[in-house]
């Protein structure tokens, strides 16, 4: 019989050691969608690939690192795997989510035995194909968005895998940089290697597995009570996305029946759109993510986080759907669809949890992207995440320009945008009047301005909530929506239909200008001393 005092104390270490990993990982990588975007995620797993620890990171990246585990352990059986080995994949056919979101994973092998894994996932900033930055809104199968890795070896026993390493860097716009974040990602896994064989060695490897059993067996007992208190039944919800950057008139349609019972949280997409021509796609990874990410925000936060968390869940995934596509389809942009689906599922019990659930988020990171030539020689890629507001609820206004819905991103600060690329950032600002209204407020999106210092640049825009606003609840109003065109240098204006990959030249401007999150209750009740401190503060 382990103590509960041993267990809480063992579970704190854990997630110290996940959250010194992501230090390193941040600290360590070499692009400014990592060092300044935290575009990167850490965390430990047992034995046998479930979750056991998480760093404070991206909810997307931390439950696709659970398919992730499944795969390699499939493919390289524990058994036959030695204590320096390190395993990589990003195809998201055979276990990833979309080619920049590479996983690396490291078993942690303690005098003999296999005690844990230690995994990082990192957006790359290049993954090579059809657009730099690896995020072509114009793709039309999986073999335009880069160069696709299935479970492999980095390193066996320590030894570097150079013909992998060599086609990496054949393949990438700038090998130096994605090289880098790879070994950063290596050296996040090394310290989840040196600090979980420090515990099996103070514990005992029985010991210690029995310790991370009772977690997981603790956390899905507090999970399932949580789930209990919430009235039984089936809620829907249908949203909407504004298009797959293919076809641009055609709204995609999500709809999630969310069933809670004695069995658990069952989430069914059926009625869901069909897989689409472009890259909106989601490959059940990020439908899993989702599922996560709700249940963990639907239930009580004090529950620590770790897989069994996740057990209650289960998923219907309609074969050829947005949410499980055949190959080759094109994934790209599944961060756009995980994030709405995530508001989906949640928005489903706004009405039987109201004191709980906050009118919906605008729910868009709009990702911009730059490749081309510097002047001085070489290649630069950059990208940007742009948050929009998020939703008020019915004790509070909305925050505005904060990632929601299963991101956890920042954007790149001017100086480290204009630094690396001949990329001027103009204006960043507040968007006045993007909240919905309501007793409160939504949150406000936000102005960003880009000028192209250089000519001949390619430039992605990955929008979303163009077409189709945050609704507002309870006689909110819905949150404003998103709005970006490029000014060419003559002034020429072109708006932008939330999806274009074209390029820029030198003195070109991007403005983009994201959604506001939705109101919560009759706008006629809210108290003038709010209404005079937005106006005070130019909110509104």
């Amino acid at each position: 019989m382990i103590d509960p005092i041993t267990i809480e104390v063992t579970r704190h270490k854990l997630e110290g050691i996940a959250n010194e990993m992501q230090s390193t990982l941040l600290r360590s990588s070499f692009s400014p969608i990592v060092k300044e975007g935290l575009d990167a995620s850490a965390g430990l797993f047992t034995a046998d690939g479930h979750t056991l620890a998480q760093a404070c990171a991206i909810p997307i990246h931390l439950a696709t690192l659970i398919p992730v585990m499944q795969r390699i352990i499939h493919d390289f059986p524990p058994a036959n795997m030695h204590p320096d080995d390190i395993f990589l994949l990003n195809d998201p056919y055979t276990g990833g989510t979309h080619l920049p979101d590479i996983a690396i994973v490291h078993p942690i092998i303690v005098d003999g035995r296999l005690v844990a894994f230690s995994a990082a996932m990192t957006h790359h900033q290049d993954m090579g194909g059809m657009s730099a930055g690896s995020v072509p809104t114009n793709a039309t199968e999986i073999y335009q968005e880069g160069l696709r890795l299935p479970p492999l070896k980095l390193r066996d026993a320590g030894v570097e895998n150079e013909t992998l390493v060599r086609i990496i860097r054949q393949n990438v716009r700038i090998p130096d940089t994605v090289m880098g974040d790879i070994n950063a990602q290596v050296a996040a896994c090394k310290i989840g290697v040196r600090r979980m064989t420090e515990l099996a060695r103070k514990f005992g490897h029985d010991a210690l597995v029995g310790i991370f059993e009772e977690l997981l067996n603790r956390s899905e007992t507090m999970t399932r009570q949580a789930l209990a208190r919430i009235p039984a039944g089936t809620y829907r919800y249908v949203d909407y996305l504004d298009n797959d950057g293919i076809d641009l008139d055609r709204p995609i349609r999500i709809e999630v029946a969310v069933t809670i019972g004695p069995e658990g949280f069952h989430v069914d997409f059926t009625g869901t759109s069909d897989q689409v021509r472009g890259p909106m796609n989601c490959v059940p990874s990020g439908s899993l993510a989702a599922a996560c990410f709700a249940i963990r925000a639907l239930t009580d936060p004090a529950i620590p986080t770790n897989a069994g968390c996740f057990r209650p869940i289960s998923l219907h995934l309609p074969e050829g759907s947005l949410v499980n596509p055949r190959e080759p389809a094109p994934v790209n942009a599944r961060t756009s669809t995980i994030k709405r689906i995530t508001g989906s599922i949640i928005s489903a019990l706004a009405a039987v949890l109201p004191d709980r659930i906050p009118a919906p988020s605008a729910g868009e990171m709009a990702l911009v992207a730059f490749g081309g030539r510097n002047q001085g020689g070489g290649n630069f890629v950059t990208g940007d995440l742009i948050a929009s507001g998020s939703g008020a609820s019915w004790r509070s206004d909305g925050v505005g320009v904060i990632e929601t819905d299963a991101t956890n991103c920042m954007n790149l600060p001017a100086e480290a945008m204009e630094m690396e690329t001949p990329i001027r950032l103009h204006r960043v600002a507040l968007r006045p009047g993007s909240g919905g209204g309501g007793q409160f407020r939504g949150g406000a999106g936000t102005i960003r301005e880009y000028e192209s210092l250089t000519d001949n640049v390619t430039f992605t825009h990955r929008g979303e909530r163009h077409f189709s606003a945050a609704r507002g609840v309870f006689g909110g109003g819905d949150g404003a929506s998103a709005e970006s065109m490029i000014i060419r240098a003559d002034g020429t204006e072109e708006i932008i239909p939330s999806k274009i990959v074209t390029r820029l030249m030198r003195g070109d401007r991007v403005v983009v200008k994201t959604a506001g999150g939705a109101g919560f209750g009759d706008p006629a009740t809210r108290s003038n001393a709010r209404t005079d401190a937005d106006v005070a503060d130019g909110v509104i």
